[in-house]
């Protein structure tokens, strides 16, 4: 695909890229795709799919306590918990506003860790990563932010993704689904956006504007981006997905960057 290589003209050292489809077939890569990349936040999908992997084997249910009073797996999947940003401080009651929290996704992995006795990272590996031949994706720390991955490894993910085997197909569409409507909220980096939708573990695009997606984006598509200069998103609209990953950390650059990039893509898709 020759939009791919816009990525030759971000302000990165490093960069990555490739579209796939919901079978698998990738239609096209650019850059070095077995390099890798720290992915921040990109790293909280990854962690989902292992706490729902840990849900349909039965070690937790979605709505079962965990984390402050009042709150369930569900809520810390999908950001209503109340915790902060990155305290394990309680800022609001569960249920009441979208508080992104990478602290959430700590306290999700430790209850999994809990539930399950064995290492949240150790469970991801055994649960998603080893089963996918995601074999350069590690994670060694916070569940929010700690994986370390390939375009390669990802793009396996995100075929997955659109197209489970590790999962019902329910379960994963109820994961793209929002979570609690109508919440507002703060997208990192692209400031109040009202509402804030998200399903357990996955942004949901919706209108939100400004967003990291494409113009053309379908408000279906969901994913993540991360502060390492990341991003996946998926789009059952255009029946693709794309992965990016760089060296530089995001900013101004990166939201000028990324909207045009998926435009192409999106177009070169038709």
């Amino acid at each position: 695909m020759e939009s791919l290589r816009i990525i030759d003209t971000w302000p990165v050292t490093t960069a990555a890229a490739a579209v796939v489809r919901a079978d698998g077939t990738v239609l096209g890569t650019h850059g070095p795709t077995g390099h890798r990349f720290p992915l921040a936040s990109v790293t909280k999908p990854l962690a989902a799919y292992a706490a729902l992997v840990a849900y349909e084997e039965g070690a937790v249910e979605l709505d079962e306590p965990a984390g402050p009073e009042g709150s369930t797996v569900r809520h810390l999947l999908a950001h209503t918990s109340g915790l902060a940003f990155d305290e394990h401080r309680v800022t609001a009651p569960p249920g009441e506003r979208r508080l992104y929290s990478n602290a959430g996704f700590e306290v999700l992995g430790e209850h999994i860790a809990k539930a399950s006795g064995i290492p949240f990272g150790e469970y991801l590996r055994q649960a998603v990563l080893e089963p996918l031949a995601m074999e350069s994706t590690t994670l060694d720390g916070s569940p929010a932010r700690d994986g370390v991955s390939t375009v390669d490894d990802l793009v396996r993910f995100a075929a997955e993704v659109q197209a489970p085997r590790l999962l019902d197909p329910r379960t994963v569409l109820e994961a793209q689904s929002v979570v609690h409507p109508g919440l507002k909220g703060v997208l990192p980096g692209y400031g109040h956006q009202n509402p804030n939708d998200w399903g357990l573990g996955f942004e949901i695009r919706d209108s939100k504007s400004p967003h990291w997606t494409g113009g053309s984006s379908s408000p279906a598509t969901f994913g993540h981006f991360g502060q390492s200069g990341t991003f996946l998103w998926i789009d059952p609209v255009a029946g693709a997905a794309c992965v990016a990953l760089t060296d530089r950390a995001f900013g101004p650059w990166a939201a000028e960057a990324w909207t045009p990039f998926t435009d192409a893509v999106l177009a070169e898709l038709g």
